[in-house]
């Protein structure tokens, strides 16, 4: 009787924990004291300068950590190098999920990368997160239904003020444009397009260059020939910065517009010349801690005080470690919101679920909204002008929806 009796316990004890045991079981890059995941970054190659947004989220999640973690859990952020090439993207990608295990993908640089791996994260149910890329096409829900885009203004609505601001100075402008030959360049054309309409083919004149290119000197040649009087530099910082020193040394003057991934100031406007940009423009949507307005933030005080500690060795002027501390805080929130839920279901559920949160480095009046038809979490912007030392923000907020 008493073997009768400890199989019906033991069978009660069963059935009350299956549901639990199946959901654990589900809860892939779980335990009971870690959530593992994982990201692919540019440490080395051409564009290794963002590296940086990588080794400020791990500094994030360290200091997370520190603090006894997400609900008890630790995070365990797995950044790997993918040298910016996309076939290395899926290499690495495929053993965060195949050896790592991780639960998700977060914050992988690269617009051709992540279109590289979104199809094989499909197959393997893995949310990706907090794309870090602008590139509007990770909105798309049919095509990618368990991506958000990153915190970060999308380059087509960032193409789309650009053209509306230029047009507003001179109704009958006439463009030119440098674009990286992929998908990133591509959605500051489509944004351009949007704006100009049927007029597009006639009055804009566009030059490509690949990521693999030394120097993009003869395409700004072209472009000044065409007779341009606006110029869109749809391109990473290191030739951005080429560029703006091309276009100075040719003497040709248009009004420009500067891609917001590439205002670095220290990688950017200064090995370009910092008077060869003057009067440049571009948007914003983080607080630049560079900018006097912000000396006294506590926002800005916090993020200085996690950077001194956590990222000791990071240029403290460099935005990208804003960039970071902004994306890694928006999974923080996801990740808290699912408590003890960590299943695919429920951290989908949630990223696509933010309703107004405010994050203390993005500009004021910037809230993160994502919804189950909407994976757009940063829409607004502000343009702002550079000086020859600093941006200077101006107008209201802008939305390029």
């Amino acid at each position: 009787m008493r073997f009768v009796a400890a199989l019906g316990a033991l069978g009660a004890v069963s059935i009350l924990l299956s549901p639990t045991l199946s959901l654990a079981a589900e809860m892939r890059g779980v335990t009971a004291t870690e959530i593992r995941i994982g990201q692919t970054m540019p440490y080395s190659g051409p564009v290794s300068a963002f590296g940086a947004l990588g080794k400020g989220e791990v500094g994030y999640f360290k200091m997370l950590n520190d603090k006894g973690g997400i609900n008890g859990r630790k995070v365990n952020l797995i950044s790997l190098d993918d040298s910016y090439a996309p076939p290395k993207s899926v290499e690495q990608t495929r053993r965060l999920v195949e050896s790592d295990e991780v639960a998700l993908i977060f914050s992988s640089i690269g617009t051709a990368h992540n279109t590289a791996i979104a199809k094989y994260l499909q197959s393997k149910n893995v949310p990706q997160l907090f794309i870090g890329s602008g590139a509007s096409k990770f909105a798309d829900i049919t095509q990618y239904p368990q991506a958000t885009m990153g915190v970060q203004g999308p380059f087509r609505y960032e193409a789309r003020l650009y053209a509306r601001y230029a047009l507003a100075k001179n109704p009958n402008a006439k463009f030119a444009v440098i674009s990286q030959n992929d998908d990133y360049g591509r959605d500051y054309l489509a944004g351009l397009k949007d704006v100009l309409g049927e007029k597009y083919d006639a009055v804009v004149t566009v030059a490509t260059y690949e990521i693999q290119d030394p120097t993009i000197d003869s395409q700004i040649v072209k472009l000044k020939a065409s007779g341009a009087d606006v110029f869109v530099i749809a391109a990473t910082p290191k030739f951005a910065a080429q560029a703006i020193r091309k276009s100075f040394e040719i003497g040709w003057r248009p009004m420009t517009f500067l891609s917001n991934v590439a205002v670095w100031i220290s990688t950017v406007m200064e090995p370009a010349g910092v008077e060869a940009g003057t009067g440049i423009l571009s948007t914003a949507y983080v607080k630049d801690p560079d900018d006097p307005a912000w000396k006294d933030d506590p926002g800005v005080k916090a993020w200085r005080d996690f950077m001194t500690k956590y990222v000791p060795e990071a240029d403290q002027h460099d935005t990208n470690y804003v960039n970071a501390y902004n994306s890694a805080m928006a999974l923080e929130a996801v990740l808290k919101a699912c408590g003890d839920d960590l299943s695919t279901e429920n951290i989908l559920k949630q990223a696509f679920s933010i309703h107004d949160l405010e994050l203390p480095m993005l500009l004021p009046g910037i809230k993160i909204n994502t919804s189950a038809t909407d994976h757009v979490p940063v829409d607004q912007m502000q343009f702002m002008r550079f000086n020859g030392k600093t941006w200077e923000r101006f107008g209201e907020l802008q939305t390029g929806n």
